[in-house]
């Protein structure tokens, strides 16, 4: 999979994507993430990316032409399977949205700042909007980020244990059972004992019946999906 983010502030993407799973994922060759400076892209002399708002009103607008001409000089090099714009008012991200993204080649990612982009933009390039929850953030690097990292780790190959992925929560609308490791017993608190009875088929249906009780209990919703 290949991840091409466009964005005014590239430092701030340097850090999640330099470490951990996505670090491991791209040098396994899994995954490429290439970042993509806007202002590179501004025919002002001034680099500059954003102007006022027609018909007045607060907050500056980004502006079609860098993002436009940064989006067309990568598409001359590759076909994009989705060109996803970060904003508040998208649809919100869910686990299935990432399954799918997951299977794709090529994606573009749209970090927006200030009051917005043109919507221009959303009209003539975008091919999805996503939001990762009911709030604003400074800009759309953060999200971006939420994003890569939920796909990415979905990819064959870049989790060693490609099961875990299958067993995190909302994979099947619930959400994951307790979990616990060594040692057995501390400070007087112990470790159910089914899990360590050895007995796999009475573990597994503890562990259901644990994910839908917790489901139940603080998300009720997902099991009405």
């Amino acid at each position: 999979m290949r991840i091409d983010i466009l964005t005014i502030l590239p430092r701030l993407l340097d850090g999640p994507f330099a470490d951990s799973i996505l670090e491991r994922a791209q040098q396994k060759n899994l995954c490429e993430i290439h970042l993509h400076n806007i202002r590179d892209h501004s025919t002002d002399k001034h680099k500059s990316v954003d102007d006022y708002q027609f018909g007045g009103g607060a907050g500056m607008v980004m502006m079609v032409q860098p993002i436009a001409d940064c989006i067309d000089s990568l598409k001359k090099e590759r076909t994009y399977d989705e060109i996803i714009f970060l904003t508040p008012d998208g649809e919100r991200l869910e686990q299935r949205r990432c399954n799918e993204f997951s299977l794709l080649k090529n994606i573009i990612l749209l970090c927006g700042h200030y009051k917005g982009v043109d919507q221009r933009v959303r009209e003539h390039y975008i091919t999805k909007e996503i939001s990762i929850g009911d709030y604003v953030l400074s800009g759309g690097e953060i999200a971006a980020a939420v994003l890569v990292d939920s796909v990415v780790r979905l990819i064959p190959g870049v989790i060693n244990d490609e099961t875990s992925a299958l067993t995190d929560s909302f994979q099947d609308n619930l959400l994951a059972p307790p979990v616990y490791t060594r040692p057995a017993e501390y400070n007087g608190w112990k470790v159910p004992e089914i899990l360590t009875s050895g007995n796999f088929k009475l573990i597994e249906d503890w562990r259901m019946e644990q994910a839908y009780r917790k489901t139940k209990e603080r998300r009720p919703d997902l099991l009405n999906q």
